[in-house]
């Protein structure tokens, strides 16, 4: 396809469209198997080619391989022991390793383990928006969205509360190489490795007390976990610990921020999810669908292999943009237009395939109980700044679809 529209399409290979999707209907109609010159990689935006991908052997996960091709020799030599440690995230290998991964930790993912959380994530909840009804207004991601899932998670793994605190650091700079701007890894990556350093020293004290005195967390059932005699070693029970929570702090806290400023923005399904509160379930999938919070995979060719008639060489990578392909009006009648009743949703957010996110049942339990406590509990919810029905704060980057800030009042 012959980019016409250049500054858009040069703002969005950096991350920084705000709206992405009249590129993306484009790129559907026109280039639906585009070669990005500045990603130097295939970029796939059409429903059915990004879950074909998804289920495609000769495509693979690693992409550990490919963040850290992009270093310069020296810089990868120095931050070897980050791309050691992600080569064992679950999400990052392929079978035989991955088939061995997945096997174990599915055990600790069954949906009857997720609910016995309920009860706590509405007490987190709860308490959140207690300590912020009050003042009549709140920076609901910094007050409320992003600090359900870090307790959550925290709760989960079982570390002690005033321990948390110094995790948003180490995470946030995982999270700006392994799902930042890959013009920015360079910059970003020995902070990364800093904060994986301190996340290995934290955890490793941890693991070594929980194999001695195990208790009923997370990390206690990693360590006790078997399958025909195989168990996780400590590097990989690291690996898994970590992967938690870099994935689902901020995809969680997206869902929950995405999900209510869509609906401050469209008032008629916010007054109909409010008279009708028993929509929460779908409400969340399109959500999900509307504004996906992980919008990009990636995977990596190890062989030559056709997409859409396409042929992607051995050693290409393939960028699979979910955002893109869950905005297919060939999948989703008015695909642009938000629906709290959509059916049916078969949206792309947890990916699909072997790969598909272990933390969706417990992603979805906390959007479907925050976002009704929120909806319930402060009514006359609207934005505290007008101007963002218009001009909307999103994060530059094309990994992640999350707001900078999501301010909002509810005093009548």
């Amino acid at each position: 396809m012959q980019i016409t529209d250049t500054a858009d399409y040069e703002s969005f290979c950096a991350g920084r469209l705000t709206d992405p999707y009249p590129l993306f209907h484009r790129l559907q109609t026109e280039d639906p198997v585009h070669w990005c010159e500045t990603w130097e990689c295939w970029v796939l935006t059409r429903y059915d080619d990004v879950q074909q991908a998804h289920l495609n052997p000769h495509l693979s996960s690693d992409k550990t391989r490919a963040m850290m091709a992009m270093l310069p020799e020296a810089l990868c030599t120095s931050v070897d022991a980050l791309g050691q440690h992600l080569r064992q995230w679950v999400s990052h290998t392929d079978p035989p390793a991955h088939t061995r991964l997945r096997g174990l930790v599915s055990k600790a993912f069954v949906p009857r383990v997720i609910q016995t959380m309920r009860s706590r994530i509405t007490a987190v909840t709860g308490k959140l928006i207690d300590a912020a009804i009050p003042n009549g207004r709140m920076e609901l991601i910094r007050d409320f969205a992003y600090p359900l899932p870090v307790t959550v998670i925290g709760e989960l793994l079982g570390i002690p509360p005033d321990d948390r605190v110094q995790f948003q650091d180490w995470v946030e700079d995982m999270v700006a190489f392994v799902d930042g701007a890959a013009s920015q890894r360079c910059n970003v990556a020995e902070r990364a490795l800093s904060g994986l350093q301190e996340l290995t020293s934290y955890f490793d004290q941890i693991i070594t007390c929980k194999r001695t005195e195990p208790d009923d967390d997370l990390i206690s059932m990693l360590l006790a976990l078997e399958a025909d005699g195989d168990r996780f070693t400590d590097a990989e029970v690291l690996a898994m610990c970590v992967q938690i929570l870099v994935g689902g702090h901020d995809t969680t806290t997206g869902l929950i921020s995405n999900g209510i400023f869509a609906l401050l923005r469209h008032p008629n399904e916010l007054e109909r999810l409010q008279a009708h509160p028993e929509l929460i379930e779908t409400a969340v999938e399109e959500f999900l669908r509307f504004e996906s919070p992980a919008p990009r995979n990636t995977r990596i060719a190890t062989a030559a292999t056709e997409i859409a008639g396409h042929e992607i060489a051995a050693g290409h990578v393939v960028a699979l943009m979910v955002g893109a392909a869950n905005h297919d009006p060939q999948q989703f009648p008015d695909p642009d237009r938000l629906d709290i009743g959509r059916r049916p949703n078969s949206h792309l957010a947890f990916g699909r395939g072997r790969h598909f996110c272990l933390g969706k049942p417990l992603a979805r339990l906390e959007g479907q109980i925050a976002i009704a406590a929120l909806l319930q509990r402060l009514p006359g919810l609207r934005l505290a700044d007008e101007q963002m029905n218009t001009h909307s704060p999103w994060r530059q980057s094309t990994g992640l679809r999350l707001l900078e800030s999501l301010p909002v009042t509810f005093a009548d």
